[in-house]
């Protein structure tokens, strides 16, 4: 009998639990809070290597209890000067978080306040920076803070269960030329914004050339680095139509659009950030040739996030199912509306690649959060599948009135835009298997595993045996393809854990099957779906890589052509396929691929980089040095990836030969810098670097004095107003080893003098 009580009492205590984690904070009897406004005043960014800010942050108590103490988190290195409730003195207590690395600031608060009732509390603060990353930043040429740096006090941070702070925000940047998100009404040297919308507070400082939209993209401006191009002017007008016909496509699926400017942002860290309208892009966004893919999807998504998250708040668990998943597949609705069903197809291709990665170690999309290492990956492209899913059985009419109907309800309460709420108002458009379907995508992990086998000829007709994995019955397609290249079509349904069947009402022999050719459902492995089997995507792409740079350059051009047979779009299978080409010497076929790259209605900047640089060694190899070096410019402008630029800069300066054009003042100062570096002093290195950079490199120069150290510059060029890029050959001589090899110094201007301020590349070996 004891034993049995015991158990009882146990179970008890195990079901409060499970009710104390699983109950949503508005139905506890406790107190809950929720930031409902946002006032930051910032002192003087990059004048010093510390931020110095005054944060006012109104919070509603959500829960149902009433609450005496209040909790905010912050940076753990901030340095919390006081705290105010209202305009009280209050005490506080600081201890370390350990879930998301925060310092968490537990305030007494004067009186008890109740459900529903506001509070506002002003920290005043000092954030030291000592070296400068992509979310926090001081530096006399640009500073940046990002939410992702927990730079401001909120109650709740991204990882909390039910989301991180969103709310309207007014930011006060004394003395910075600093851009945000929401209306400016800076004046007096000071930067002022008044967003309206659900936001984060962020800021970057720097210099910049706007350029304005016309009267149809009115609102909408591009930041471009001073001193920009004519060609960089013109990218960044296309980059604003792009985002006008953003904003004017999901208005027409969302209704009115939410009255806040919109601004592109160029900035050297940082890029793919966006909050409240102000998208941040990397600086080869304004510098390619044309738009590419991951920069349309980039503005794509922000404008979504206008309505969904910024006009009407996401909250809840599972948040991120909503702000990311569902921004990203509307975000390709968008996609294929502006550029066609290739281009959306091959956005959707590196989705599903990018998923099958961590498929098999993934989490429920409704539960896992950002302390999860698949988080990103799996809220964002399996979210993005599973509501095209959703949208292809409901019906698209049905699935956007869902999400207006949720927009609206959830405009002006607590609850926001919940995933609770978006599945409610889709299963009551759908049926009870609808339901079964969003229960088992959104709660479950990832189970199903379509497969097709050989087609088999039974009469007059063609049947090909199909296998369902999974634990939700596949409402499918199968596409079969007859030897004559003619493609048929039979519908089927298969059960959960069972097998069917595909039967193809021909005579004409069919040669080759695929399941769900349209890739409705999310699957643990997608290579399973055709037969023959083809090559699987990532595995091969590694594959024919691996081939090519071990030099058996015949091999990887047929696992390239392999691939191109199955996905005839795969622009990197064509990247591939075109060295391959080059480096057999097969010009003409290799300029037909790397043209047809660049002639992608919205290619990759990898497609870009390695297309020019293919037709620079084309055109190196026909004598055409001019052509050739243009080309390799324009590689290195598409600022793609590591490899693609460093073989870009190494053939352009091959190229130029003699010609290369080379500054006297930037070679003045890498003299100087050699000097200082040989004398193996801090003193004489330090000054020469800008602040909060390069600190590891600076700390190994010092501590291993380099017995020879000698720089020659091999070409300059203007990156903008302030900053200059120089390629050089670097060598050495550092505890009795010699090195060589060649590096990228990025150098620039701070009150007229040079100093450095990145290293791009550092290929001394």
């Amino acid at each position: 009998m004891k034993i049995a009580n015991c158990k009882l009492i146990v179970g008890l205590v195990c079901f409060q639990l499970v009710l104390s984690i699983t109950t949503p904070a508005q139905d506890e009897a406790r107190a809950a809070w929720q930031a409902t406004k946002f006032d930051i005043t910032v002192s003087n960014p990059g004048v010093e290597r510390a931020l110095t800010a005054r944060a006012v942050v109104t919070l509603r108590n959500v829960g149902r209890g009433p609450g005496t103490t209040l909790s905010l988190r912050i940076n753990p290195k901030a340095e919390i000067k006081s705290v105010t409730i209202g305009s009280a003195n209050a005490t506080y207590q600081s201890r370390p978080e350990t879930r998301g690395n925060a310092q968490r600031l537990t305030i007494n608060l004067p009186s008890s306040i109740p459900a529903n009732e506001l509070v506002t509390a002003t920290v005043d603060y000092r954030l030291p920076v000592a070296e400068n990353t992509g979310i926090a930043s001081l530096s006399p040429i640009g500073s940046q803070f990002l939410p992702q740096s927990m730079w401001y006090p909120m109650a709740n941070n991204a990882f909390a269960v039910r989301g991180a702070d969103y709310a309207p925000v007014r930011l006060t940047v004394n003395g910075g030329n600093a851009i945000s998100s929401g209306v400016d009404k800076s004046a007096g040297g000071n930067s002022v914004f008044e967003q309206s919308l659900n936001a984060q507070p962020f800021f970057v400082t720097g210099s910049w050339d706007r350029v304005d939209g016309g009267a149809a993209a009115k609102g909408i401006s591009a930041f471009v680095p001073k001193g920009a191009t004519p060609e960089e002017q013109k990218q960044a007008e296309a980059l604003i139509a792009l985002t006008s016909d953003a904003r004017a496509f999901f208005a027409t699926m969302f209704g009115s659009t939410p009255d806040v400017p919109l601004r592109l942002v160029s900035v050297t860290r940082g890029g793919g950030f966006d909050d409240g309208g102000t998208i941040l892009l990397g600086e080869g966004s304004f510098r390619r040739k044309k738009i590419d893919a991951m920069t349309a999807m980039s503005i794509a998504e922000a404008v979504a996030r206008l309505w969904l998250g910024g006009d009407t708040p996401v909250r809840g668990e599972g948040h991120g199912v909503i702000r990311e998943g569902l921004a990203r597949f509307l975000a390709i609705v968008f996609i294929e509306k502006q550029f066609g069903a290739e281009a959306a197809e091959s956005e959707r291709a590196r989705q599903r690649v990018a998923y099958a990665a961590i498929a098999k170690r993934d989490a429920p999309v409704s539960r896992t959060t950002p302390l999860d290492p698949t988080y990103f990956n799996s809220v964002a492209n399996k979210g993005a599948i599973v509501w095209r899913l959703v949208d292809h059985l409901l019906g698209r009419d049905n699935f956007v009135a869902a999400m207006r109907s949720v927009l609206a309800s959830g405009k002006t309460d607590a609850e926001g835009f919940s995933l609770d709420r978006f599945r409610a108002a889709l299963v009551e458009r759908g049926s009870n298997s609808f339901k079964a379907v969003l229960n088992q995508e959104l709660d479950q992990v990832t189970d199903m595993d379509l497969m097709a086998g050989l087609p088999q000829q039974q009469g007059g007709q063609w049947i090909a045996a199909l296998r369902n994995l999974g634990t939700m019955e596949a409402v499918v397609s199968v596409a079969g393809v007859t030897n004559s290249g003619q493609q048929v079509t039979a519908q089927t349904t298969i059960a959960p854990h069972d097998f069917g069947q595909a039967v193809f009402k021909t005579t004409a022999p069919i040669v080759r099957v695929e399941i769900d050719p349209e890739k409705f459902y999310p699957q643990l492995d997608y290579a399973n779906d055709v037969a023959p089997k083809a090559p699987e995507v990532a595995e091969s792409l590694g594959e024919a890589t691996r081939l090519y740079g071990a030099q058996e350059f015949a091999k990887s051009e047929s696992l390239a052509r392999q691939l191109l047979t199955a996905s005839q779009n795969l622009q990197d299978a064509h990247i591939i396929l075109g060295r391959a080409l080059l480096a057999q010497n097969k010009n003409d076929e290799a300029e037909k691929e790397f043209k047809q790259l660049l002639s992608e209605r919205l290619p990759t900047p990898a497609a870009l980089a390695w297309a020019s640089i293919g037709l620079g060694e084309i055109a190196l190899r026909r004598g055409q040095a001019a052509d050739a070096s243009r080309n390799f410019t324009d590689a290195i402008r598409a600022d793609a990836e590591y490899a693609a630029t460093l073989n870009a800069r190494a053939e352009r300066i091959r190229a130029e030969g003699a010609t290369a054009p080379s500054d006297e003042a930037a070679k003045a100062f890498i003299n100087k810098l050699d000097a200082a570096i040989r004398t193996g002093k801090q003193a004489e290195i330090v000054p020469l670097i800008m602040p909060g950079e390069l600190s590891k490199f600076a700390q190994q120069i010092v501590g291993t004095q380099p017995e020879a150290w000698q720089t020659r510059v091999l070409r300059t060029e203007a990156l903008d107003a302030n900053r200059i890029a120089v390629d050089v050959a670097l060598n050495s001589r550092q505890l009795g080893v010699d090195h060589s090899g060649t590096a990228v110094f990025i150098l620039a201007r701070v009150n007229g003098s040079f100093k450095l301020n990145a290293i791009e590349l550092f290929e001394v070996r």
